[in-house]
């Protein structure tokens, strides 16, 4: 299996960006409801928030993480105002320099009109952004945000010829892939295109992982799902969630 590094290393955690309360320290009130009526009531269950259905993800080098990161996080009012917010954040495995951003996006027209403009290009340049960077808009199928203990990740992107066809004989290997060390954490194609997949998993054992890469296994199981061409595959850390 072909690794690759990123112009760019999706976050979208796709929460993972993905992902992640306070208590006040109000004195309590005294309970007045009476006994009968407090036990009829049935406390309501949180319900999870949901995961984005959007996702953009951001990928390049930088030519030094820890001066570019400030120059970064001083533009997030900006990157809301077109309606993006961020998710998760990650540097690669091999390249500590190579950064994966994953953000949370409301608006795709709005996201690309940003990152098509000549001010962003400019702050990129001044933060210290090296070569051009990638720009990935995501329509997300699934996002598991359930905590675990990894942050070592796997993102994989290849064409496909069917969708459905794909998917299904993805989601019947689920128990392969995690016997092979991998945990599906999130999965989308690009927008308008559901021939173009993106998966993020989470690595429980690296030596597993890159033995089944490589395997013939893997090959035919990829060729039986009708992926077209190699696939691309990009090892991170999580060193951010929000």
């Amino acid at each position: 299996m072909k690794q690759f590094k990123f112009l760019a290393p999706i976050t979208f955690a796709v929460s993972t960006l993905f992902l992640f309360s306070c208590n006040s320290g109000n004195e309590k009130k005294v309970d007045e409801t009476p006994a009968d009526t407090a036990a009829a009531v049935k406390p309501m269950e949180a319900t999870p928030a949901p995961g984005p259905t959007k996702v953009m993800i951001i990928k390049h080098k930088v030519a030094n993480f820890a001066k570019w990161k400030p120059e970064y996080d001083s533009h997030d009012s900006m990157r809301q105002a077109y309606g993006l917010t961020n998710y998760v954040m990650g540097r690669g495995m091999d390249d500590p320099n190579m950064v994966v951003i994953f953000l949370k996006m409301s608006d795709v027209n709005k996201a690309k009109e940003l990152t098509s403009s000549q001010g962003m290009k400019d702050r990129m340049k001044k933060a210290g952004v090296m070569g051009m960077p990638s720009f990935t808009y995501l329509d997300v199928v699934t996002d598991d945000t359930t905590k675990i203990d990894q942050t070592a990740r796997l993102m994989m992107t290849h064409k496909v010829k069917d969708w459905d066809a794909w998917k299904k004989e993805f989601d019947d290997h689920k128990q392969t892939r995690m016997d092979a060390g991998l945990i599906d954490r999130g999965l989308g194609y690009s927008d308008g295109d559901n021939h173009m997949v993106s998966i993020v998993f989470a690595v429980t054992d690296m030596k597993k992982v890159m033995a089944f890469l490589k395997s013939s296994d893997l090959k035919e199981k990829m060729t039986k799902a009708g992926v077209d061409g190699p696939p691309t595959s990009f090892f991170y850390n999580i060193v951010q969630k929000y």
